[in-house]
């Protein structure tokens, strides 16, 4: 985090932008200054500041920190949190206040699922035992639950590492990333497959996106949380892993799979040279077909030579594939994103305040002018979404496919002082028109059905299916 110049507030430097709409600045300004305001009146507060995050980048030191809490003791003591002496704050508590602290800096929902979330924090710290690290850490959770966010969570030291290490571009599992289902009538949610890794063991049992996880290994997912089911779904290699799943009205079925080393190859392209005149009404019979399978920190590298190829190679319009692209890195989407638009907007951004940060063109394009269709279905989330719904909004593209997942929700990571850690759901985005697309998804321009070009990911037969009579189509004109 740092300091954005402009506004005065904390955000992400990618955010910290020099073009506000009219009118945005002062509001972003007057938003902020009722909060300093409020969090001057209270001492508390300021060593809360520190304590509750234990970073370098806050004001105050730790020694100064020190001080600050010292008289909050002395001339604080019977304000709102503790009539306990000094002596029953122990290090297990200040962790606890880490933690809170970290959410209620952070969360997207001020209403806090309508909890009052000082009064939970004090009756916590009065009533819950926290004399050892796991009744700490189950007081914790037990807090963190009362949200009823599925992506909130309180993860162990070896769990917290584990989950930030799971970028890095190889997991030993099956393949498969989860989600919660976003279209069900039920008020329950329903765990479900967001995308199969292409290659992947589920994929090659015939896994699909938006099949229901009904159990892991028996056990129900309706007693797990995502996290829980994820680390059943991972071991070591060789070993087996059973799924109870149900695709959509048919009957639920049992599947064995045997863990495996997956690697994500994020970026592949090709040529598809004499398509069916009525894929592309604009004429295009040189095809470039891009795959982006997740967004990381090579796709945007990947993407910008697979383009300069394609250009060079004299491609007359631009198929890019992110079916079953469960999202990744949201700023490598948005990176993506600007390569392909000349102006305008990428996405908005919703803050913990309500605030809206525009997120727009950098002048860093390639190729705003190519005729251009993206492919998704029910697999393709989050900074996939993004990713396509700039194209849309923009008219830079058009969407193919199916009705995307809808996740709309932007996960942070917040490390504590012992080595654990606390995900945080921080903000929500919105499409350049003001859509918010959380559990209702991107609907395509053009439906295709999920059984038509059904080989993600593979240029060569993709390519090949394009030249068929039955080919679909997949550009609008004038696009």
């Amino acid at each position: 985090m740092v300091a954005c110049k402009l506004c005065s507030y904390k955000t992400l430097p990618s955010l910290c932008r020099s073009k506000f709409r009219t009118g945005r600045l002062s509001a972003i300004k007057q938003e902020h200054a009722k909060k300093q305001t409020a969090e001057k009146r209270s001492a508390w507060g300021r060593v809360e500041n520190r304590i509750c995050t234990g970073s370098k980048k806050e004001d105050l030191g730790w020694d100064s920190c020190g001080k600050l809490f010292g008289m909050f003791v002395a001339t604080c003591g019977a304000a709102a949190l503790l009539s306990q002496p000094v002596s029953a704050i122990t290090a297990n508590n200040l962790l606890f206040l880490e933690a809170w602290r970290a959410v209620d800096r952070a969360y997207v929902d001020k209403e806090f699922n309508g909890q009052n979330w000082f009064k939970v924090r004090e009756q916590a710290l009065r009533n819950v035992k926290m004399d050892t690290q796991e009744e700490t850490y189950k007081a914790i959770k037990d807090t963190l639950a009362l949200l009823d966010d599925p992506f909130t969570n309180f993860f162990e030291p070896a769990r917290f590492s584990a989950l930030k290490g799971g970028t890095a571009g190889a997991v030993t599992g099956v393949g498969i990333e989860v989600g919660y289902e976003t279209n069900s009538s039920s008020s329950k949610q329903q765990m479900a497959v967001i995308t199969p890794v292409p290659n992947s063991p589920a994929a090659q049992a015939g896994v699909l996106a938006g099949d229901a996880l009904l159990a892991v290994d028996g056990v129900s997912t309706s007693k797990l949380t995502l996290y829980e089911a994820g680390e059943k779904l991972q071991g070591i290699a060789g070993t087996e892993v059973g799924l109870t799943l149900k695709t959509r009205s048919e009957p639920p079925r049992d599947v064995v799979l045997k863990r495996e080393r997956v690697l994500f190859n994020p970026v592949s392209y090709g040529i598809c040279n004499g398509v069916n005149p009525k894929v592309d009404p604009n004429g295009s019979r040189k095809i470039g077909y891009l795959h982006i399978a997740r967004f990381t920190s090579q796709t945007a590298k990947d993407v910008k030579e697979a383009i300069l190829d394609l250009q060079e190679k004299k491609v007359e319009s631009l198929l890019i594939d992110i079916r079953n692209n469960g999202g990744g890195s949201f700023p490598a989407g948005v990176t993506v994103a600007r390569m392909l638009l000349g102006s305008g907007d990428v996405v908005w951004i919703a803050d913990s305040q309500g605030v809206r940060d525009i997120v727009s063109v950098d002048g860093t394009q390639i190729d705003e002018a190519t005729p251009m269709s993206v492919l998704v279905n029910r697999g393709t989330a989050s900074a996939s979404e993004v990713f396509s719904g700039a194209m849309q909004d923009n008219a830079r593209g058009t969407i193919v496919g199916e009705r995307t997942f809808g996740k709309g929700l932007i996960q942070t990571l917040i490390p504590l002082s012992d080595g654990s850690g606390v995900t945080v759901t921080a903000s929500k985005y919105q499409t350049p028109s003001g859509r918010d697309i959380n559990k209702v998804g991107i609907l395509p321009d053009i439906g295709l059905p999920s059984g038509l070009l059904p080989d993600i990911g593979n240029s060569d037969k993709i390519c090949r299916a394009l030249t068929m009579e039955e080919a679909p189509a997949l550009f609008v004109k004038g696009r």
